[in-house]
């Protein structure tokens, strides 16, 4: 039987994840929606014949509703979080989990009371094949232990909304829970350093910005953050082994010679570049849900990265190098 989805959040993530689930997803559908722009949800949910509920909360409590995505507002998220872990439904979070590590410390103590896993964080990078790829390589030990990784994460333009610490929280983030992941260690210890700015941006916004952290076996990992890059939405990651170094490629599929001159495109935009790692992504989450085991980013990872990011924060305004400390593990998550 198909799943009956609830989205809270019909902004513009929300409908891509509302197209997603009903036109690519198998097993589930979206049945009901809830926004606080009344007016766009309510179209939007008589075009989809779907139910506008005008809380969250009455959403979470539908028996309509099996399972429940948040894009909402990001403060909102913890709330709704904690609301469909009390109904015991299994909820898909948009990053960030919380706006902080508190908030999401609250959500893993709801979640290890409750005694079962319902939590996943929208920590796509996962779901690219090229982290895959890079995952299954470290794994392997094909080229020997990793000692490096050399990344970068690039935006063609950012408005005046974007101000200095959304650096991390908004765009850095992907790299904190990426990284661990791939390389299955937690980070002790975080540096930023803010460069010589480009002249594309504006008073409230250090641009670029460089972000060192070092994991707990001494792996060294260097992110340049730039979200005013101006030639498109560019995502590195290199990985630097004993014996060789692997890399992600732009995932172009053809490349043009043209007037003296071979290149190939970059990507203009992270739903571009990402968009089948938001379809798999979904796709194992529905899958995941009907075998009663979530294989996802957890509650868990939500938290380690916004303390991660927390340190990044403090490094960045006072200048000097920050630990990092996660208390032990919840065996939840093991």
């Amino acid at each position: 039987m198909d799943l009956k989805v609830g989205v809270i959040g019909t902004g513009a993530i929300g409908i891509e994840h509302i197209k997603r689930i009903n036109e690519k997803v198998q097993g589930a559908y979206v049945t009901a929606v809830s926004d606080i722009n009344v007016e766009q949800a309510q179209r939007l949910a008589n075009q989809i014949d779907a139910v506008f509920f005008e809380t969250g909360e009455e959403l979470i409590a539908s028996p309509d509703v099996a399972i429940v995505v948040v894009t909402s507002w990001d403060p909102t998220h913890e709330k709704y979080v904690l609301e469909a872990i009390k109904h015991g439904k299994y909820v898909f979070c948009e990053k960030p989990l919380a706006t902080d590590s508190a908030g999401c410390k609250r959500i893993v103590d709801a979640e290890v009371k409750a005694g079962k896993k319902l939590v996943q964080v929208g920590f796509m990078r996962r779901y690219d094949r090229g982290y895959i790829e890079l995952k299954e390589a470290i794994e392997t030990k094909k080229f020997g232990e990793p000692l490096m990784l050399h990344c970068a994460h690039r935006n063609p333009t950012a408005d005046e909304n974007y101000l200095t610490p959304m650096a991390i929280i908004n765009t850095g983030i992907h790299e904190i829970d990426a990284l661990r992941w791939l390389l299955q260690e937690d980070y002790v210890s975080a540096q930023m350093i803010l460069p010589k700015q480009t002249s594309f941006t504006h008073e409230k916004l250090h641009d670029p910005q460089m972000l060192i952290l070092e994991t707990v076996s001494g792996i060294h990992i260097d992110l340049e953050i730039f979200v005013n890059c101006q030639f498109g939405y560019d995502i590195k990651c290199d990985v630097v082994c004993e014996t060789g170094e692997i890399g992600l490629e732009d995932p172009a599929y053809t490349h043009v010679k043209a007037k003296g001159k071979n290149y190939t495109k970059i990507a203009p935009d992270w739903q571009t570049r990402f968009v089948e790692a938001y379809d798999y992504e979904f796709e194992l989450w529905v899958r995941s849900i009907q075998t009663g085991n979530l294989t996802g980013p957890t509650a868990w990872d939500g938290y380690a990265a916004a303390v991660t990011m927390d340190a990044c924060g403090k490094a960045r305004d006072t200048g000097e190098r920050t630990l990092i400390q996660l208390p032990e593990c919840p065996a939840l998550y093991k």
